[in-house]
């Protein structure tokens, strides 16, 4: 019996793996901060930035997770803003096991960060987790630190947004 558990339990992980593979993390490089703007504008959108060796960020990951299911009209935007680059694959494998394989998923590509921080707020430091929400007016409020659930989902109440 030990031996068919064991082949149940790679076959799972080995799913898990080719799941993981097709979740798309695209490089956030110099100007990404304003296609990400311009692609969502006029939608409510949630963007967070987070880090695979960020420990908030792995309590705070599975919560989005069920935020994202919970209101499928809320764009959700996921950035590994780590300094120190992360493998594709550890990224994928969190977004994948948080419930966030379905947002939109990048990954700070360039490695002079400030500049990238820069132009998404010029007096952000790096800290992360980080959430933007995005009204569809263009507003822009910024969680420092993880952000609460009952506090998204009022600003999600507040555009109009759907709950499952």
């Amino acid at each position: 019996m030990n031996g068919l558990v064991a082949v149940a339990a790679t076959f799972l992980f080995a799913n898990v793996v080719l799941a993981d593979a097709t979740i798309e993390i695209r490089p956030f490089e110099r100007g990404s901060w304003q296609t990400i703007q311009q692609a969502h504008a006029g939608r409510p959108t949630l963007v967070h930035f987070w880090g695979v060796t960020c420990g908030p960020c792995k309590v705070e990951l599975p919560e989005l997770g069920k935020f994202v299911k919970a209101h499928p009209s809320v764009d959700v935007v996921m950035v590994d803003a780590d300094l120190v680059p992360n493998t594709p694959a550890a990224v994928r494998t969190m977004v994948s096991q948080a419930g966030l394989a379905s947002a939109e998923n990048w990954a700070f590509g360039d490695t002079f960060a400030e500049r990238l921080r820069y132009e998404i707020d010029p007096k952000w430091q790096g800290d992360i987790p980080r959430t933007l929400l995005i009204s569809r007016d263009g507003s822009i409020r910024t969680i420092e630190g993880s952000a609460k659930t009952a506090d998204l989902e009022k600003w999600a109440k507040e555009q109009g947004a759907d709950h499952r």
